[in-house]
């Protein structure tokens, strides 16, 4: 059973759900065009990019992956990719041999379990080389249609700040807010607190003046609350 979020002092089990899900539809309507920032045609596309998006921008990623994709179309592919090469063509992603490694090891366990495809259920993605929850939850939300969270820095930051959860462990906080959220918005709304993440609340100083959960999060005013000066803050995407 995953564990219950824990509403903060003063706040009832059932005026966290409430609450939670109020600003859930806030921030439909703030976001409706939210999606999956990565640039890709099919799983095994949407796999590579997010492995090479771990402590990188999404919008550097989609630099990258043109070149990449053009050249590798197929796990087998992938599989049999000269090291050096491919080290050199996601350098500029960061970590790239690391990355290099996960995204072979993760090529040649699609061919020797699953036929070169990527598998569309959680516990057979979590067992590939170099792909964890996070990556998982991705690729089945957004190339499967399957309901997942993501579980990224900015979702981690947001649920703390929204007294959603206390908790720090990603496994521990996506069953958490699992519980809280209707399974069938999962993936959106993990769309939507990356986004708001990336344009109004930021880590350093959050653009509280200009947020529309003001009202409802218990972490207004961790930001200037000044309409003016918040609007400075807000930024819009791509992100660099």
């Amino acid at each position: 059973m995953p564990r219950q979020a824990v509403a903060p002092a003063g706040e009832s089990r059932l005026a966290l759900v409430r609450r939670a899900r109020r600003m859930n539809r806030i921030l439909a309507e703030t976001y409706p065009d939210a999606h999956c920032e990565l640039d890709f045609a099919n799983p095994l596309e949407l796999l590579v990019a997010t492995i090479l998006s771990a402590q990188c921008t999404d919008k550097r990623v989609n630099m990258v992956t043109p070149v990449v994709f053009a050249k590798y179309r197929t796990a087998e592919a992938y599989a049999g990719a000269d090291r050096a090469e491919l080290e050199e063509m996601i350098r500029s992603t960061g970590f790239f041999r690391a990355k290099t490694t996960s995204i072979i090891g993760m090529a040649q366990g699609l061919c020797e379990r699953h036929g070169g495809e990527v598998p569309g259920r959680l516990k057979d993605l979590v067992k590939l080389p170099g792909v964890g929850r996070k990556t998982a939850n991705v690729v089945l939300g957004n190339a499967f249609g399957v309901p997942g969270i993501t579980v990224d820095t900015h979702f981690q930051r947001l649920t703390r700040r929204f007294g959603w959860t206390t908790e720090t462990d990603p496994v521990k906080i996506e069953h958490i807010i699992g519980d809280l959220i209707p399974r069938g918005e999962w993936t959106m709304l993990s769309h939507r607190l990356i986004w708001h993440g990336r344009r109004i609340c930021h880590a350093r100083k959050p653009a509280c003046g200009a947020c529309p959960l003001a009202a409802l999060c218990p972490s207004y005013g961790t930001g200037p609350t000044d309409q003016a000066e918040a609007a400075k803050l807000v930024r819009t995407g791509p992100f660099s």
